[in-house]
């Protein structure tokens, strides 16, 4: 069964702790309501709540308030203000966002402190705050998934190698990188969504810029063959198994059909290369790489080959 893919969650303190200095982000007040949690990746302007419409109040999402919300605030009686601020921080969204620099009503901070809100307050003018918080959330709740293989960019190509265990992955991908290409992780591949398009693999933390590699132990590329030789992440364009010769059952030897495997609902590129004694693995990979290349920007060799037999069959003899 294959794995699972994780969703995770984020609390605001998580979100403060990673997103801050990008974003701008300070503190008003104490951080009382850093466990709450952020449960969808969008930003919500509550003008409407505001207004005294809570009937569909987006409470999941990150409110922020720009200069048309605090003018509207300032425009109230005290009694008012009073009454629309304690109506819209009973409500439990995560945090409260005042952008432009502008300052907060004292009445609103309060209130939030009471209800156990944090305020922050951020340089960025609201729409750009918006976009900005925006990439920075689909890139936390991206779909991830751990998947058994090793990753190497191979001319701008992102390519994992996957196969049973001994089969040869470790010194695949050694040869590809004393060729010039860049390890992006080895024997486990982090892989994430972004813009529900693309999946994007990196290392694990723990063992980034290190590979396995049978009868040396452990070895840090970066220090060996330099910094050029690793990269933090790379997106997939290609699969690669590596199968032993005598259990498949045919090899494709024209290669007409393009073969597709799919990772968290995105369909990519597969190839299976048979492994017997003497082939040069890390040689195949670096040509299945390149073929994709060329496939990606439309030239397809197998049915160019093919059209060609095509054509010669139709030549009078």
């Amino acid at each position: 069964m294959p794995p699972k893919p994780k969703h995770p969650s984020l609390t605001v303190g998580d979100f403060h702790a990673r997103h801050a200095e990008a974003l701008g982000l300070s503190l008003l007040g104490s951080g009382v309501g850093f466990a709450r949690r952020i449960k969808e990746p969008t930003i919500n302007r509550p003008g409407l709540a505001l207004a005294g419409f809570l009937d569909y109040f987006a409470e999941k999402r990150i409110q922020v308030l720009g200069s048309a919300e605090l003018a509207y605030l300032k425009s109230l009686s005290p009694k008012e203000l009073n009454n629309k601020v304690s109506a819209l921080v009973q409500r439990r969204f995560p945090c409260l966002v005042i952008a432009r620099g502008l300052r907060a009503p004292k009445e609103l901070l309060a209130k939030a402190e009471e209800a156990g809100l944090s305020v922050f307050r951020t340089p960025m003018v609201t729409m750009r705050f918006i976009n900005a918080a925006t990439l920075a959330l689909e890139s936390e709740f991206a779909a991830t998934l751990t998947q058994h293989g090793s990753m190497v960019d191979v001319m701008g190509v992102g390519v994992m190698i996957q196969g049973a265990s001994g089969i040869g992955k470790s010194e695949c991908v050694l040869g590809l990188i004393e060729r010039g290409h860049s390890l992006v992780a080895d024997d486990v591949t982090r892989l994430r969504v972004t813009e529900g398009s693309e999946l994007v693999g990196a290392a694990p933390p723990l063992t980034r810029h290190h590979m396995e590699v049978h009868g040396l132990g452990i070895i840090n590329v970066s220090a060996i063959f330099g910094v050029g030789a690793v990269r933090v992440e790379k997106t997939l364009n290609l699969v690669v198994t590596l199968k032993d010769w005598q259990e498949l059952e045919e090899v494709d030897r024209i290669g007409l059909e393009q073969e597709f495997c799919e990772i968290l609902g995105i369909r990519v590129p597969h190839k299976i290369i048979p492994v017997r004694t003497g082939r040069d693995l890390a040689r195949l990979v670096e040509v299945a790489a390149m073929d994709q290349k060329l496939r990606s920007m439309g030239q397809n060799s197998a049915l160019e080959f093919n059209q060609r037999l095509l054509d010669a069959m139709k030549k009078p003899q």
